[in-house]
C-alpha cells in the first residue's frame, strides 16, 4: 500500500515544488531598490513561515488522515462554515496562481521558441498543452505526480544552487553598499522587503492537503514541511546574497533577468539558455504541483458534503478525476484571458481577488491549531502554554501577510470569500431536504 503513496521525498518536493515557482527568478530585482538590508526581509519571513510549518506539521501528526489541509484543520477547529470559506477561496486562488504559472512557463519558453512571444495563439495553444498534459498525468495516480514533481523539483534547483553557491566566488563587496536605500528607516525597509518575500513561502501547506495518500502521514507530512521550508530558505537567502553580490543594484533593479544576467557573468552568454531553461522547468515543475492540489482540495470537501458530490469521484487510481477536470477547465479559462487584450485587466484582477484567499488558510489554521490543541484536556500546562505560543506566533505572521497584500487584494479577497456563501447555503438546504426525505421514507416504510 504504500508503495502507491507519497514518501518523504515526492512530499518534500510537493512543498519546494510549489514554493519554488517562476517568480523567485525575478526576486532580486524587485528587492535591488531597498539595497542589502532586503536580505533582513528574507530573514523574517522564513521566521515567520517556521512558525507556520510548525503549525502545519503538529496538526498533521494531530489529524493525519485529514486531506485537505487547511481546510481540514479549519473545519476540525471552527466548524463547518469557515472551512468551507477557505476551501472555496483556496480553490480558485489556485487556479488562477496556475494559469498565472502557465503563462510564466510559456514565457520562459519563448526564449528558445520566439514565436511564442509574438503569437498569441502559438502562446495559447502551447499552455493548454501543458495544462492538460498535466492534467492527465495527475489523473495517473498519486506516484504519478509525485515522480513528476521529484524530477522538476530537482532539475530547477541545480541552476538555483549553482547560482546561489557559485555566485559567492564573483561577488563584490562593495555592491552591498549602501545598506538601506529605500529612503526609509531601516525598520520600514525590512517590514516592506518580508511583505514582498512572504509571497514566495506560499505553498508551505500542500504536503498537508493530499494527507490521505501520503505514507505515515503523522510523521512524514512535519518532516516534509520543515524540510521543504529549509530548501526553499536557502535557494532564496543564497542566490540574494550571489546575485546582489555579483550585480550592482543600480543595474540590478532594471534587469528582467536577474538570474540569467548573474550566469553570464559567471560562465558567459550561452548560460543565459540554461537559466531560461532552469525558469522554464520550476514553472512546468510548480503547474504539476498545484495541479495535484486542485483536485485534492474540492475532494476533501466534497467528501464531507460540503460541496457538489461530482467533485468526489474517484477513478481507478484513486484520484478525484472529475474535480481535477473541472479545476483544469477554470485554469485554461483563466489563462486564455490573458492572451485576449479584451479581458488581461479582468485577469490581473482575478489575480488580485485570488491573492487573500491563498493567506487565510493559514490564519484559520493557526487559530483552529490552537482550539484543537485546547480541547485536549489530557495536556499538561508545559506542553499548552507552547502550543498557545506557537499558534500565535503564525497567526500573527499570518495577519501580517494578509495585510502586506494590499487593501485592493484585502478588499476583493473579502469578496471572492462572500461569494461563496450562497454556494454553501444552498448545499447545507440541499442536504437538510435529502435528510428530511430519507426520514418520510423511513416512517412510511
Amino acid at each position: 500500500m504504500s508503495a502507491k503513496k507519497l514518501g518523504i521525498w515526492s512530499s518534500t518536493s510537493l512543498v519546494v515544488g510549489n514554493m519554488i515557482g517562476a517568480g523567485v527568478f525575478l526576486m532580486p530585482a524587485a528587492l535591488a531598490s531597498f539595497g542589502s538590508v532586503s536580505l533582513l526581509g528574507w530573514v523574517f519571513s522564513a521566521i515567520g513561515s517556521f512558525f507556520l510549518a510548525k503549525v502545519f506539521g503538529n496538526l498533521s501528526a494531530l489529524l493525519p488522515q485529514s486531506t485537505g489541509g487547511p481546510y481540514a484543520y479549519t473545519r476540525h477547529g471552527l466548524g463547518n462554515f469557515a472551512g468551507f470559506l477557505v476551501a472555496w477561496g483556496y480553490w480558485i486562488a489556485v487556479a488562477c496562481a496556475n494559469a498565472a504559472i502557465t503563462i510564466s512557463f510559456v514565457g520562459a519558453l519563448s526564449t528558445f521558441f520566439p514565436v511564442l512571444a509574438s503569437s498569441a495563439l502559438a502562446a495559447v495553444i502551447t499552455g493548454l498543452c501543458s495544462i492538460w498534459f498535466l492534467t492527465w498525468l495527475n489523473t495517473r495516480g498519486i506516484t504519478a505526480s509525485g515522480n513528476m514533481q521529484v524530477i522538476t523539483t530537482v532539475l530547477k534547483l541545480l541552476p538555483l544552487f549553482v547560482i546561489a553557491i557559485g555566485g559567492l566566488f564573483f561577488i563584490r563587496i562593495q555592491n552591498f553598499h549602501p545598506f538601506n536605500t529605500s529612503g526609509g528607516s531601516v525598520f520600514g525597509a525590512i517590514t516592506a522587503t518580508a511583505s514582498i518575500t512572504m509571497f514566495s513561502f506560499v505553498g508551505i501547506e500542500c504536503a498537508t492537503i493530499p494527507a490521505a495518500s501520503v505514507n505515515n502521514p503523522g510523521k512524514t507530512i512535519g518532516r516534509a514541511t520543515m524540510l521543504g521550508l529549509l530548501i526553499a530558505t536557502l535557494v532564496y537567502i543564497l542566490g540574494s546574497v550571489s546575485i546582489m553580490g555579483i550585480i550592482p543594484a543600480t543595474v540590478l533593479q532594471h534587469s528582467v533577468t536577474p538570474y540569467a544576467d548573474a550566469a553570464v557573468i559567471m560562465f558567459g552568454s550561452n548560460a543565459r539558455y540554461y537559466t531560461s531553461a532552469g525558469v522554464a522547468i520550476a514553472a512546468f515543475g510548480a503547474l504539476n504541483g498545484w495541479t495535484l492540489i486542485q483536485g485534492q482540495v474540492p475532494f476533501a470537501i466534497a467528501k464531507d458534503k460540503l460541496f457538489p458530490p461530482i467533485f468526489g469521484k474517484l477513478n481507478k487510481k484513486g484520484v478525484p478525476y472529475a474535480g481535477m477536470l473541472i479545476s483544469s477547465s477554470m485554469v485554461s479559462l483563466f489563462m486564455t484571458m490573458n492572451y485576449s487584450r479584451g479581458l488581461v485587466e479582468q485577469f490581473k484582477f482575478l489575480l488580485l481577488l485570488s491573492t487573500l484567499s491563498v493567506l487565510i488558510p493559514y490564519l484559520f489554521s493557526a487559530a483552529a491549531y490552537v482550539i484543537i490543541r485546547c480541547r485536549q484536556k489530557q495536556l499538561h500546562q508545559g506542553s499548552l502554554v507552547s502550543a498557545i505560543a506557537l499558534g500565535a506566533g503564525a497567526f500573527t505572521y499570518s495577519l501580517w501577510a494578509i495585510a502586506g497584500a494590499g487593501q485592493s487584494a484585502v478588499y476583493w479577497g473579502f469578496i471572492l470569500l462572500m461569494a461563496g456563501i450562497p454556494l454553501y447555503v444552498w448545499i447545507v438546504n440541499s442536504r437538510k431536504g435529502d435528510k428530511e426525505g430519507n426520514s418520510n421514507d423511513l416512517n412510511n416504510g
